[in-house]
């Protein structure tokens, strides 16, 4: 049976399409207006508001939970102080990457893990005689996402808490005399926050955010909005730009952290006194260098697309829904150099881009490469370049705001 979000009432209320499909067990909604690209420029010129409850989330405790993470996870959680969070991975003792997540240190002792998929079986069978417990609070609070370049006014007028808060970093705060966890986190690459509030208390923090939000061009966006906005921000999905090592078939199926771009997690893998899970398998990747693939961005040739689609008697497409299926990846003299992932046409940079693993001699900015498409049934190649990601990273998503007395 599908559960319902603890803001499943305010979302059904605004749901104007019917359009629903399921993440994690639950019911979400698709999109609320019959464009969905109208809710994805909300986000990118004002203000979105996403229900993200559906998130697993476990609370770890324990004298020794630090040591505990420290060992499960791939990037170092010694490093993060209590009021801030890290985007993580978790990987198995061969080097793959198993998951991800966000985890929140909310003490020396205490913090809570995100995850898009279950994995508390797996958590509790690592513990060992580690003094930690792993508690399962998925259904007891909801997650709600305030993303866009307006976020941060609508929010500090509830919690002008927000205003203090660096990326990454999260604090304690009402809204409506309702007592929430703010995050400066987010799925779209763009300034947003996220609140964490207990379920029963939901429908009043939707209803104090969207009265807020209201004057400054707040809506709902759905599924489809925010993954346009996590294509452009570079933002890995599972099971759709990498696989869960655990769950894969083959190692064709699986990927490491370096394989998938993430190799900026490593830093201080060389520190013997943190043997996390993956450690040495990672360390022979790197000392060998037998990375098969490393995950790029590509940018379409805009001309050659235009020119291939209309010599074929067809109106070149600028779908921007995104596409979650491999796309072929080749160099001038048609040898296989990759594949693309996830691919859209994006409306704020208005070119084409992609998600794609590359061969390493190939996965660099500027590198020549084509894009299989199919047209009128047949196989063609489009040119176009490999690229750094993100695509989209406005200034405003790590920037703290003006203070009073700041030079304007």
């Amino acid at each position: 049976m599908l559960r319902q979000s603890p803001f499943h009432d305010r979302v059904t209320a605004a749901n104007q399409t019917s359009l629903w499909s399921h993440w994690a067990g639950h019911l979400v909604v698709d999109k609320y207006q019959m464009s969905e690209k109208w809710e994805y420029m909300a986000v990118r010129n004002a203000v979105g508001l996403f229900d993200s409850s559906p998130l697993y989330k476990y609370r770890i405790t324990g004298p020794d939970a630090e040591r505990y993470l420290s060992g499960v996870l791939t990037r170092d959680i010694r490093m993060c102080r209590p009021g801030q969070a890290q985007y993580t991975i978790w990987c198995d003792d061969r080097g793959y990457v198993n998951e991800d997540g966000v985890v929140f240190r909310q003490a020396a002792d205490d913090f809570l893990l995100t995850a898009a998929e279950p994995n508390l079986s797996y958590f509790q069978n690592l513990i060992g005689t580690d003094r930690v417990e792993i508690t399962d609070v998925t259904y007891d609070s909801a997650t709600l996402a305030v993303q866009g370049p307006r976020s941060r006014v609508v929010l500090s007028e509830l919690a002008p808490e927000v205003n203090q808060l660096g990326f990454f970093d999260h604090t304690s705060a009402k809204i409506a005399d309702v007592p929430v966890t703010i995050s400066r986190t987010g799925f779209t690459g763009d300034l947003g926050f996220e609140i964490y509030v207990d379920a029963a208390d939901a429908n009043a923090v939707w209803d104090a955010v969207s009265e807020a939000g209201a004057p400054h061009g707040l809506v709902p966006f759905g599924q489809t909005a925010l993954l346009m906005a996590r294509i452009e921000a570079g933002l890995l999905l599972i099971n759709v730009d990498f696989e869960a090592s655990r769950f894969a078939e083959n190692d064709e199926h699986r990927s490491t952290p370096i394989e998938l771009g993430l190799g900026w997690m490593l830093k201080g893998i060389g520190d013997d006194s943190r043997p996390f899970i993956g450690r040495k398998a990672i360390l022979r990747e790197q000392a060998e260098g037998t990375s098969r693939w490393k995950m790029m961005g590509l940018v379409v040739d805009w001309d050659d697309y235009e020119r291939k689609y209309t010599e074929a008697g067809m109106v070149p497409p600028k779908d921007h829904t995104p596409v979650h299926e491999d796309m072929m990846v080749y160099d001038d003299q048609a040898q296989r150099v990759g594949y693309a992932t996830s691919f859209m046409y994006s409306p704020v940079l208005q070119r084409h881009i992609a998600l794609a693993r590359l061969r390493p001699d190939m996965a660099t900015p500027g590198a020549k490469v084509n894009l299989e498409f199919t047209i009128n049934h047949h196989y063609v190649q489009v040119g176009a370049h490999a690229a750094r990601t993100p695509f989209f990273t406005p200034d405003r998503k790590t920037a703290m705001p003006a203070q009073p007395g700041d030079e304007s």
